[in-house]
């Protein structure tokens, strides 16, 4: 099956749906750019897609940087005088700074006030704060519940280890028709928040299902990583690897009720730029060029590699109140969607893998549609929007141009235009001249 067909037999309600439940079981899941959070993740995500889990030793060197120490808690609370916890990780997994170093002490409030972190202008919000590179410790609160407190001691425990261990990622590699890789990535290391993290997460992993289904002409490698330590960590082990990926993708931001929003590579004019531009194009959605400050695609940007790897997602990081805080919950993200996000991504996949460039055998003139049975028996009448399709192609293939190029030029979404040419194909009306599909 091609990929266009998997896209055509999507059930987008039920596909909504099941990306939601599967944010609903990691939820819940203490995750961290080390750990067992980030492998439990990684068991869930199995169940479904036969990924490889592989573990990179602390102290590593990669490029710049070096794999840390692996971080674990247990417990991690605050409790007043009668004993009651008033914070307490077992709430919230936002409530913990993350990599917090271990901590069993009685302090006061004016003590305590200095490792505790609320969003003011936000009262009812959790905000989400880390420490990965600076041993210190911390919780998170809301504006309210900070303000509730009465100034008496309290008892501090973080219950936590950072000790010599590995840095975890996952990895499911789907061999194609060629060697040449597109890469799809998305950071699971994030706690308790959904649409920055989790939606990337759901979406890479129900893409892999979809594209498993299909017999794809290019070979694509999904990756699930830490923020940042990860890609890079990826990149250090994998350069071998580089030269074989010629799209890629970051997920993230996907289940927010947002329009898709496209962050050019730095090329800025890659195949995946032009397929990822014409469908959020076409979809309402926003094209942006690239910054080196978002997600993993800024390392797969860097200079030492400069792969073509763009960022779809809905509304970017920071640019929606809830970002990174306790509010980005599973109420905020919506399957329809998730659903939308999800056919989006293998919209622009299918206008890779089927793309392609044709010859009119017929160049002068229009030739005869009617008799071939492309064209309605009773004419009179405006041209049918498939119609249009292939007289666009038949006008535009001229052994140069592609199919993308003729979509973007008679603003018709791709899939009608390759349609249209498998149908004039089909007809012996056109020649392929470098066709990327098995028509």
């Amino acid at each position: 099956m091609s990929l266009g067909g998997v896209l055509d037999g999507l059930d987008l309600e039920r596909v909504g749906r099941d990306m939601h439940d599967l944010m609903k079981d990691l939820f819940p899941m203490c995750r961290s750019i080390t750990g067992d959070g980030f492998r439990e993740t990684l068991a869930t995500i199995e169940k479904r897609v036969p990924i490889d889990v592989h573990e990179v030793p602390t102290g590593t060197p990669a490029f710049d940087w070096t794999v840390p120490k692996e971080w674990n808690v247990r417990e991690a609370y605050v409790a007043n005088g009668r004993g009651e916890r008033v914070i307490d990780l077992r709430r919230s997994s936002l409530h913990l700074v993350s990599y917090s170093t271990p901590v069993r002490r009685a302090m006061s409030l004016s003590d305590l006030r200095a490792h505790l972190h609320t969003l003011p202008e936000r009262p009812d919000w959790i905000p989400y704060r880390t420490s990965y590179y600076e041993p210190e410790w911390g919780f998170c609160l809301s504006e309210r519940q900070l303000s509730a407190l009465d100034e008496a001691e309290y008892h501090v425990v973080v219950d936590s280890s950072l000790e010599d261990g590995s840095l975890t990622y996952g990895e499911y590699f789907l061999e194609g028709d060629t060697d040449e890789e597109v890469l799809i990535s998305c950071h699971a290391c994030h706690p308790s928040m959904a649409n920055d993290n989790l939606s990337g997460v759901a979406l890479v992993t129900f893409l892999a299902e979809r594209i498993a289904e299909a017999s794809p002409r290019y070979s694509y490698r999904f990756l699930f990583v830490p923020g940042t330590i990860g890609s890079i960590t990826w990149l250090s082990m994998n350069e071998d690897v580089v030269p074989r990926i010629r799209h890629g993708l970051v997920a993230a931001c996907v289940g927010d009720p947002g329009p898709l929003t496209y962050q050019r590579s730095q090329r800025g004019d890659a195949d995946i730029d032009r397929a990822a531009a014409h469908v959020v194009g076409r979809r309402g959605g926003r094209v942006r060029e690239f910054s080196p400050y978002g997600y993993d695609e800024r390392q797969y940007n860097s200079p030492g590699f400069n792969l073509p790897v763009g960022c779809l997602s809905r509304t970017p990081h920071g640019e929606f109140a809830e970002y990174h805080t306790s509010a980005d919950g599973l109420d905020f993200v919506r399957p329809d969607a998730l659903a939308d996000s999800l056919e989006a991504y293998l919209e622009v996949f299918t206008a890779l893998e089927e793309n392609g460039t044709f010859a009119n055998l017929f160049p002068k003139g229009e030739p005869q549609l009617g008799r071939r049975g492309l064209y309605p028996s009773i004419g009179g009448k405006e041209a049918d929007a498939e119609v249009l399709a292939m007289l666009w192609v038949l006008n535009q293939s001229d052994g140069n141009r592609t199919l993308l190029d003729i979509a973007d030029r008679a603003g018709i979404d791709f899939r009608s235009i390759r349609r249209a040419a498998s149908s004039l194909l089909a007809a012996g009306l056109l020649r392929a001249v470098l066709d990327s599909s098995s028509t």
